[in-house]
């Protein structure tokens, strides 16, 4: 069954005729409906209910060049709709100034099933990833005074912010709920395979692509798991280590031994249109992430116990049951979601 929350309060805003906003004026919420194939919904939704214009806001913001300290590089900059909000084809995120990061720029989609975020999971709610790329010297190079000071002296942004919250104050924490109300409904949902799951029309799955589901569940869902494709977990998938980079992964954040070299699980999801793969986008096609399964896994103390079974390394496969996977992965793209206009920027 359908779980669909309507938690949002319809809030009447009396505005004084200098806001030059209709003083009836009726903010309507946004229903988010959670897919019957899919878990329960992680983000506490009744605490930032989604609106029409809180939405409307939040994806101006993740549009808005001037957030960042050159005025050109926004969310959407590295987060493209069409390549399921990658940067597709950039081994590593770019910034302000040219800049480069050392990570490839993750997928957002589905992002209010997960509660710990970025791959060493450095923030653990909604509302406060953004703060990281948005204030990243390498990335946005944003601060919020700056931010603050620009859309008070924006007449859009001024009417939006009365409309969407009910203090209608121009502020970080206003700023980021609009952001999560946007990120929020960014859900991927209807790809083939996600009809298959739920019976539907235009479900229907080949012999190959059933005979690569059927190798994907024995040898990839473990960690790859539900229809969200992840389990939100943190994991040492082998790669050798990049010795320029020197990237610990989880362990960055917590400090922890058994943590090292530690990345989290991406999803599946839209996989064949967000090229190049893992943390940093060392594999440009899915053909080279199953050869590394299968021939590459490096042994190290921390190694998922999933790819050492009896001493031996990875996960085999033959030739044949890699185009297989390849084909059933094929089938998690979701071109509803590519093309949805009410994500896109114009």
């Amino acid at each position: 069954m359908k779980r669909i929350y309507f938690l949002c309060l319809i809030i009447p805003l009396f505005l004084s005729c200098s806001n030059d906003i209709d003083d009836n004026y009726i903010d309507v919420p946004l229903a988010f409906t959670v897919p019957s194939n899919f878990p329960p919904l992680a983000y506490n939704i009744a605490l930032n209910p989604p609106t029409e214009k809180g939405f409307e806001l939040g994806k101006k913001l993740f549009y808005d060049g001037r957030l960042s300290s050159d005025g050109l590089v926004s969310c959407g900059f590295c987060h493209i709709q069409e390549n399921a909000f990658t940067h597709h084809g950039h081994v590593f995120s770019h910034g302000v100034g040219d800049n480069i990061g050392t990570r490839n720029t993750p997928a957002i989609q589905n992002l209010g099933y997960q509660t710990t975020f970025m791959y060493d999971g450095a923030a653990s709610h909604l509302d406060l990833q953004p703060i990281i790329p948005f204030t990243s010297s390498i990335e946005m190079n944003g601060n919020f005074t700056d931010a603050i000071a620009m859309m008070k002296s924006d007449a859009t942004y001024q009417k939006l912010f009365v409309s969407a919250f009910k203090d209608g104050q121009i502020n970080s924490e206003n700023m980021l709920k609009a952001l999560s109300q946007f990120i929020l409904m960014l859900t991927s949902s209807n790809s083939r395979f996600d009809k298959y799951r739920r019976n539907e029309s235009g479900g229907t799955l080949t012999t190959e692509e059933l005979s690569g589901y059927d190798i994907f569940k024995a040898k990839c869902s473990s960690c790859h798991a539900t229809d969200l494709m992840t389990d939100n977990s943190f994991r040492n998938n082998g790669l050798a280590i990049n010795p320029k980079l020197k990237d610990v992964g989880r362990y960055r954040v917590t400090q922890l031994a058994t943590d090292y070299y530690k990345f989290k699980v991406p999803s599946l999801r839209n996989v064949e249109k967000t090229a190049p793969y893992m943390h940093d986008g060392r594999f440009g096609t899915l053909e080279a992430v199953l050869e590394h399964y299968a021939s590459g896994v490096v042994d190290s103390e921390t190694l998922d116990p999933i790819l050492n079974q009896n001493g031996k390394l990875g996960i085999t496969l033959t030739s044949q049951k890699k185009a297989q996977v390849i084909a059933f992965l094929k089938t998690l793209t979701d071109n509803q979601y590519l093309t949805d206009k009410r994500f896109s920027e114009f």
